[in-house]
């Protein structure tokens, strides 16, 4: 089973990012953004990561594009394509790239959701969580691209199991 854990807005926090990447074992770990380390920081070392709009690390790229096991990740932060506002300018440039998953942050609210072909990944915050009390992060996980599963998480809690979100790309 392929796994890639999905983090963002964790606002300098750096021991919650060394205890998830221990608690899974996963194939990819990325950040989307808003960590406010500096790209080059220990914490961040396994994580494909994204520069949102409290980093200020000029290394820090504005977009990654990412393939693995039959799936096309655009991971932004979403700062810069109005994720507030709706998803649809995400989509547009996701959809640039022929992208199915599409990780991002900036609102803090965790959710997935699947619009066309694309599976849209928000893992919430570590840090200042909105629309739930929870501070969380998710799991992506699939055998084939016939069944993937996200899953969101608590450090304190573990899995939030109401979160769960099957679909298929």
């Amino acid at each position: 089973m392929t796994s890639v854990l999905i983090t963002s807005d964790s606002h300098g926090l750096t021991k919650e990012l060394e205890e998830m990447t221990e608690k899974h074992a996963a194939d990819l770990y990325i950040h989307c953004g808003d960590s406010e380390l500096d790209f080059d920081a220990a914490e961040l070392s396994a994580f494909y990561k994204v520069g949102g709009n409290c980093d200020f690390d000029s290394l820090y790229p504005e977009q990654e594009m990412l393939d693995l096991n039959g799936l096309r990740f655009f991971v932004t932060h979403g700062h810069l394509h109005q994720v507030k506002g709706s998803l649809t300018n995400l989509s547009y440039a996701a959809e640039e790239y022929a992208a199915n998953v599409v990780c991002f942050g900036h609102t803090h609210i965790a959710g997935a959701q699947k619009m066309g072909n694309q599976l849209f990944i928000n893992p919430g915050s570590i840090r200042m969580p909105r629309n739930r009390v929870e501070k969380t992060y998710a799991v992506l996980s699939w055998e084939n691209t016939d069944e993937v599963q996200v899953d969101f998480y608590t450090l304190k809690d573990g899995k939030i199991e109401d979160m769960s979100y099957r679909t298929s790309l």
